[in-house]
């Protein structure tokens, strides 16, 4: 329910392994812009800049008409990558060969996402994971040779992931929480004819979070609270497999498990302990002994090997935006990549035999393009062209990392995006979007929602309100059970912060989010009178009924919730005050409100009710509804569809 990580980002696992099972964010494939002079903007219109540049005003559909891509596993043979996109129109897989030669769609679903897991390791079989209808059930299938298919976690009501290959390239793992809908138990599978045995019981109901290559180790979290956990780890050749806890500490400290190294002689993991930060640490699985293992200014994200351990990559989370450093364990120098266009690297994956690396490229202003680089090589070879070729990247608008006070002194970080079209003489209304979470972060990367709102002229804030994570363990915490509240003001305050800039309308300010965004966008409209209207997406708000319909699968997580929003037991008068439906009598400006009806986080109740009793106010409100959604979008006709939905409520009630 609650994730600390991005909604307009990509995916730091590592950082937040703790509470990626219960994240209330989801993927808006968005961002933010900065631009200059309106007029009627809808359609490919063309504008004039103050420069006396022009630019274009693009269609939801010519924004939408971009390649969403992911996934890097290299085949055995070196010669291709597997990938998911979108391009069908929702995600399906894709061969992309390594000589930029063609690619090949070997999926074709039209109903429910499929993406990418990775190939065998000494054929061309894949696995993939899928759900149905973004009920988040996802289950393992393999793709064979001759193009069948073959669920290898059957059944209903359970949910299944993968958990690596084993170093023998005979068996792989794979959790499911078939026995126990609250624990995820670890089956060992063959390869060659997917016949499995149980080689972890989780009784205990802990968090799954590694596993070595040799099939030895486990690593499992414990959580106590939302600042306070404890890994353990299992020695599955010893029978019975007892959890042997190796984080013993004084008060209250985070940790995340990031690897095991390719020599299955240590754990990698994170720790807080004594810093605002997560730090490396390793643990000798022989002797016990722990030790440093990296540290920066900024957070760890991730950190990880190439299969035989040449190569580590670590991953930074520095002021919203990806810091990548890649070693050469062997010499200790830096692996360094010819000249690239500017943006964020993500998705670093190695050959089996380390000699070739796959990676994307992001930025504001450009989706992820899919790259390949020889090592050694003089220059890189691109992929992928995700860009609609329609679309001039000179007429989007790269970000700018703002920050401004709050009521309390507090310094809140932001994205700014400006219209091209903004300008003293012509200001132009602005829209403070609120990210997923609670605790997501506002990071630098392509979003076409934001861009097609910057781009027909809205200025965009991506509020870092506090609670966001980023940028250390106190000001993720300033948020904890005050939430509608201290988190609010921020947004409030984004707005005062806004009216500052002399290219911004001061009396046509919206708010805007996804998931928990939704939630403050809703607490916006209920408890303040700023803003002259808002859209929320899949947005929670009953906070009584969502803590008590938690899904079973999220049972290990239920003491970071309730630390973090309070136990609706114990809490729930607190927790009604701060629902946005119990008040909404109050809500006296338009809003929007999007729901997926297959939502298994945000029922679809929640915004039923929420638009009925804003329509008992004589309010006006519109309500888009997808039959075939669950938190977030999967197909690209209904991101279109939402997209079309927001521009057209902001030109009625913002411009």
């Amino acid at each position: 329910m609650l994730i600390k990580n991005a909604v307009f980002s990509g995916d730091y696992m590592n950082r937040i392994y703790k509470v990626l099972l219960l994240a209330l964010s989801f993927t808006l494939y968005s961002c933010v812009d900065n631009s200059t002079k309106t007029t009627n903007l809808s359609g490919n219109n063309k504008q004039t800049m103050n420069t006396n540049t022009e630019f274009k005003v693009y269609s939801a559909e010519a924004f939408f008409d971009n390649r969403t891509i992911f996934g890097s596993s290299i085949n055995h043979t070196g010669t291709a990558v597997l990938v998911s996109s979108d391009k069908s129109g929702i995600f399906n897989i894709y061969r992309y060969s390594l000589d930029g030669s063609n690619q090949n769609q070997l999926t074709h679903s039209t109903t429910n996402a499929i993406r990418a897991i990775s190939w065998f390791p000494e054929d061309d079989r894949f696995l993939y994971r899928s759900d149905q209808g973004g009920n988040e059930l996802d289950h393992i299938y393999v793709r064979e040779l001759d193009g069948t298919v073959k669920d290898i976690t059957p059944g209903e009501k359970h949910r299944a992931s993968f958990f690596g290959w084993h170093q023998n390239n005979r068996h792989f793992y794979v959790a499911t929480n078939e026995r126990d809908p609250k624990a995820m138990d670890l089956y060992r599978y063959q390869v060659r004819d997917y016949s499995r045995e149980l080689v972890y019981k989780n009784n205990d109901a802990l968090n799954l979070s590694a596993l070595s290559d040799d099939g030895q180790w486990l690593a499992l979290l414990k959580t106590h609270s939302n600042d306070n956990d404890d890994i353990y780890l299992v020695n599955l050749s010893h029978s019975p497999e007892k959890p042997v806890l190796i984080t013993p500490h004084q008060g209250k400290v985070s940790h995340s498990v990031y690897t095991f190294t390719p020599d299955n002689q240590q754990l990698i993991y994170g720790s807080n302990e004594g810093h605002e930060f997560q730090r490396a640490y390793s643990y000798a699985l022989k002797t016990a002994k722990t030790a440093p293992k990296y540290s920066a200014d900024w957070g760890l994200s991730f950190y990880y090997y190439s299969k035989n351990g040449k190569y580590r990559v670590a991953g930074i989370n520095a002021d919203a935006q990806t810091q990548l450093d890649i070693k050469n364990t062997r010499t200790g120098e830096q692996l360094k990549l010819p000249q690239l266009p500017p943006g964020d690297l993500r998705g670093v994956s190695f050959s089996s035999d380390e000699t070739q690396v796959v990676f994307y490229l992001n930025s504001d202003v450009s989706p992820s393009n899919l790259y390949t680089y020889t090592i050694g090589n003089d220059a890189v070879l691109r992929l992928s062209n995700s860009l609609n070729p329609e679309i001039n990247e000179s007429h989007l608008v790269s970000s700018q990392v703002v920050r401004f006070k709050s009521f309390d002194g507090v310094a809140i970080p932001n994205l700014l995006f400006k219209p091209q079209q903004a300008s003293q003489q012509s200001k132009v209304p602005a829209i403070i979007f609120i990210h997923g979470g609670p605790g997501g972060q506002t990071r630098k990367g392509y979003s076409a929602l934001v861009q097609h709102l910057v781009n027909n002229g809205y200025a965009v804030l991506g509020i870092n309100n506090r609670g966001s994570s980023g940028y250390g363990k106190t000001f993720f915490h300033l948020d904890d059970k005050r939430h509608g509240e201290d988190d609010l003001q921020d947004v409030v305050y984004g707005k005062k912060y806004l009216q500052s800039l002399n290219w911004v309308d001061r009396d046509n300010i919206a708010v805007m989010g996804g998931s928990y965004g939704g939630y403050l966008t809703m607490a916006a409209m209920a408890f303040t009178d700023e803003f002259k209207m808002g859209i929320n997406i899949f947005g929670v708000t009953n906070w009584v009924r969502t803590l008590e319909s938690i899904p079973p699968w999220w049972e290990s997580f239920k003491e970071y919730l309730y630390a973090e929003l309070g136990d609706p037991t114990t809490d729930k008068e607190r927790l009604t005050r701060i629902s946005p439906l119990f008040h909404g009598d109050k809500v006296k400006r338009p809003v929007l409100v999007v729901q997926g009806a297959n939502d298994p986080r945000v029922l679809q109740v929640e915004s039923d009710e929420m638009v009925a009793a804003i329509r008992a106010n004589n309010v006006p409100v519109e309500y888009v509804l997808f039959a075939d959604e669950g938190h977030g979008f999967r197909k690209k006709a209904n991101r279109i569809t939402a997209q079309k939905a927001y521009l057209k409520f902001l030109n009625t009630y913002l411009r």
